[in-house]
Formats: C-alpha cells, sequence, structure tokens
C-alpha cells in the first residue's frame, strides 16, 4: 500500500494566511464604514465583509461580501470592483503589510444558501416526514 505524503492532500489556509485574511477584513470593513468609497450604488448600503482569503503569497485577495439583507448584491459587487483601486490604495495606509493585496470582491452566498436550506426543512413535506418518522418511533 503506498502511504501519501502531507503533499498528495490538499492544505487549507496556513496561519499566516488567515490571520493576514482577518487583518484585511477588519481594515476593509472600517473602510467601508466610514463610507471614503464615493459611488451612488454604494451611498446609504450597509456591506458586511463576511471573509477575506488571501492567495499564498499574500499578492492577491478575494474578499467575501455582502449588503445588508442581500438585495441588489450584484450592483453592490461590481461597484466596489470598480473601485477596488482605491480601496486597496486606502487599504495600503491601514496595514503593515510588505505588499498591500490587489483585491478582487465577490458575493458572499452563504447567507442565502443558508436560507434556502431552512426554507427546504420547514417546508411541509419535510414536516410530514418527520412527523411519519416520530409516529414509527413511538409504535
Amino acid at each position: 500500500m503506498p502511504r501519501h505524503s502531507s503533499t498528495d492532500r490538499p492544505r487549507g489556509p496556513s496561519q499566516r494566511q488567515l490571520r493576514v485574511g482577518e487583518m484585511l477584513r477588519h481594515a476593509l470593513s472600517e473602510i467601508l464604514i466610514r463610507g471614503e468609497v464615493r459611488d451612488p450604488d454604494l451611498d446609504d448600503t450597509p456591506v458586511t465583509v463576511t471573509q477575506v482569503i488571501p492567495s499564498p503569497d499574500m499578492r492577491h485577495a478575494t474578499v467575501f461580501c455582502e449588503p445588508l439583507g442581500g438585495k441588489n448584491a450584484d450592483l453592490i459587487v461590481a461597484a466596489l470592483n470598480k473601485h477596488k483601486g482605491f480601496v486597496r490604495g486606502l487599504l495600503g495606509k491601514v496595514i503593515a503589510l510588505k505588499f498591500t493585496p490587489e483585491l478582487r470582491f465577490v458575493e458572499d452566498k452563504s447567507f442565502a444558501e443558508a436560507q434556502r436550506i431552512e426554507d427546504i426543512l420547514k417546508s411541509s413535506r419535510v414536516q410530514r416526514d418527520l412527523e411519519a418518522k416520530r409516529s414509527e418511533d413511538g409504535s
């Protein structure tokens, strides 16, 4: 039986990537809260930065974000990507990294997926199946 080396398995992010991602998330959140990005699509729309995943070399970072309420997410993400150079410049002033990573904003779909799963679990079909299972177990 062949042995598997640690390079055979996919790896998760390193501790440094996790630490830098969290630092970038906090810094980006502060920039967005202060409203320094001037765009009509971003006016009066609170944006939540849920996660930042830097690349292993820390030169690029994927920013997962979601507007409050989840409405017009594609419009918000497009506006953020349009101003990513400006945001990167602001970010470079508040973080202590050798290189400020290139940013790519994407919509965080995990909230919508969680809501979809919750809706399925609350559906009448699932409730009916659960009741049938309880009846079988009780007999």
